[in-house]
């Protein structure tokens, strides 16, 4: 857009071969953008156990960067994806948890290598991603201030919201990132692609689930990855051994496990690290499923601490576990100022939710 002055013009974009990304490259160069896509290739396809479809999507990519005559490159962070995002995965199942990787990947490579690649290789002063998020800083950054810090805002569709999976990004990497298509929804996002002929990826499918597990069962999965380690199912309610499992990794809280000779399904309810025993109850509504209070590890705030947190000893807001599960109302209390201090480790919080929540597993992000 000619005559229009901006503090920033130089950008590289995370382009996955979606129709989000391809739409966020189309908005930034009708602005104006001097803009150079980079496609991230995170995982290793020679890994025949996984189903990747990252040679298609790199393909998908390059065929918008050439139909909108941006530059495309590709880059490689099958390193850092497999020790930042992959071994913690493992490590968190081996003890028991259920880690979140889209949120690590987030943290540790698109926020993180990527921005310090987009810097050093490409010169970039912003970078952008075809996220449904936007930015206190403004759309265009416009608001740019690094004394007071950028926010993390939802989008205006909140039903395809991301904001949960970058709930744990850098500050410093929020300050310099623009989100084009976080003003608008899904269905225009789409409408826009075929309006420009982008019509290669304006019909494409949402990604979905764990790229390098494919088509396999989660259970077969992991199980390639950490050693079985056989335990028993035990009936919160008789205390008696009702199966057998091969390890707590294959399991989450809330899962359905069917149990022979047992008429009626058991559900995971808590898994012991120290007896390796997973209890179980019978029925998926049981009370033993949910819960309202929460003792959380330290805590990460992208800007900073709420000053009512510590000035009132709590905080009332909005709290998810899950990226599609509907906000409900919960208060923040510090352990400091809490009956409930279990930890002296300084930031950890306990949080009560104004109505019980099934299946909430320890290893799990909240925002």
């Amino acid at each position: 857009m000619a005559g229009v002055a901006r503090r920033f013009s130089r950008v590289v974009l995370g382009i996955s071969g979606g129709v989000d990304s391809a739409v966020a490259a189309l908005l930034l160069k009708k602005k104006g953008y001097e803009v150079t896509g980079v496609f991230m290739r995170n995982w290793d396809e020679r890994d025949e156990k996984g189903h990747c479809t990252g040679d298609a999507d790199a393909e998908d990519a390059e065929w918008v960067c050439r139909k909108l005559d941006i530059p495309f490159h590709e880059v490689n962070f099958v390193k850092e994806y497999w020790n930042d995002v992959f071994m913690y995965l493992i490590e968190e199942y081996k003890a028991g948890f259920t880690p979140n990787p889209d949120i690590m990947c987030n943290k540790k490579v698109k926020f993180s290598a990527f921005l310090k690649n987009a810097q050093e290789i490409y010169n970039a002063e912003v970078i952008a991603m075809g996220h449904y998020a936007r930015s206190s800083f403004g759309e265009e950054l416009e608001n740019y201030d690094i004394r007071k810090g950028a926010r993390l805002l939802q989008s205006f569709d909140r039903i395809k919201d991301q904001t949960f999976f970058l709930s744990q990004i850098p500050q410093k990497a929020l300050q310099c990132t623009l989100f084009p298509i976080g003003d608008y929804n899904k269905a225009v996002v789409r409408k826009i692609a075929e309006s420009a002929n982008l019509h290669h990826v304006a019909d494409k499918r949402d990604s979905t689930g764990i790229c390098f597990i494919g088509e396999r069962k989660f259970q077969d999965f992991i199980s390639e990855y950490v050693d079985d380690k056989p335990g028993n199912f035990i009936d919160l309610e008789t205390q008696k051994v009702v199966g057998t499992h091969k390890g707590l990794h294959q399991w989450t809280v809330g899962q359905r496990c069917n149990l022979s000779p047992f008429p009626l399904p058991y559900y995971v309810c808590e898994k012991n690290a120290e007896t390796n025993d997973i209890i179980v109850v019978s029925g998926t509504d049981h009370p033993a499923l949910f819960t309202s209070i929460l003792f959380t590890e330290p805590v990460y705030w992208i800007h900073s601490p709420p000053s009512q947190l510590y000035s009132q000893g709590q905080l009332e807001c909005l709290f998810r576990f899950q990226n599609t599960a509907k906000l409900i109302p919960c208060v923040i209390t510090s352990d400091d100022a809490n009956p409930w201090h279990r930890s002296p480790i300084q930031n950890n919080m306990v949080v009560s939710l104004a109505k019980p929540l099934r299946a909430i597993t320890p290893g799990q992000v909240w925002r």
